[in-house]
């Protein structure tokens, strides 16, 4: 699936040292491209949207996924991240968030490249336990999903268009998606 607007293009994607973790970059980068493309999807008025008095506002998953990035990278994979001061965007707004996310993925990009098969099966220490840091790396995909996901539905409620994530929406098709709604589709071999 392409993004009309992917916030990181094919031509900016690192190949890994080892070619079987590819897919963890074209993971990552796939997933940034769709919290990019949700991001967007709303307007500045939207800042302060919350369905719930007891759910985050917008901004405020916004600035979770932004500072609880850093953490993983930093603490919990050990990469060199700006202090924890200096992750939110010196301006509030759409642009500025996604410009920031996008931002900080690109430096981490190469980072992920160059790691060798020990460094991603190294166990490390991760909140109270320890794990292997390739889990730890699907564990953040997975969060940053959940909130992705979140924020998709905030645009439903909000009576915004949900952009195509991982296939088409009510609001977005194209030619030749085939989403598997019957017996019949998901029949198919």
């Amino acid at each position: 699936m392409n993004h009309p607007e992917p916030a990181i293009a094919d031509s900016d994607r690192p190949r890994a040292a080892n070619p079987l973790l590819q897919h963890v970059l074209d993971v990552y980068i796939s997933e940034i491209n769709k919290v990019a493309a949700v991001w967007r999807s709303f307007d500045e008025a939207d800042l302060g949207y919350r369905p719930h008095e007891r759910s985050q506002t917008v901004e405020g998953i916004f600035k979770h996924e932004l500072l609880s990035a850093r953490r993983f990278f930093s603490e919990f994979l050990g990469f060199p991240e700006p202090s924890a001061d200096a992750v939110l965007p010196p301006h509030t707004g759409i642009a500025s968030y996604t410009t920031r996310m996008t931002d900080l993925a690109r430096v981490r990009l190469p980072r992920l490249a160059s790691q060798d098969d020990g460094w991603w099966l190294e166990r490390v220490p991760f909140f109270d336990v320890t794990r292997e840091r390739i889990w730890i790396f699907w564990r953040r995909v997975l969060h940053t999903a959940h909130h992705r996901t979140q924020l998709t539905v905030y645009l439903r409620l909000l009576g915004k268009p949900v952009p195509a994530v991982y296939g088409p929406t009510a609001d977005v098709s194209w030619s030749g998606a085939d989403p598997t709604t019957s017996v019949q589709a998901a029949s198919r071999k």
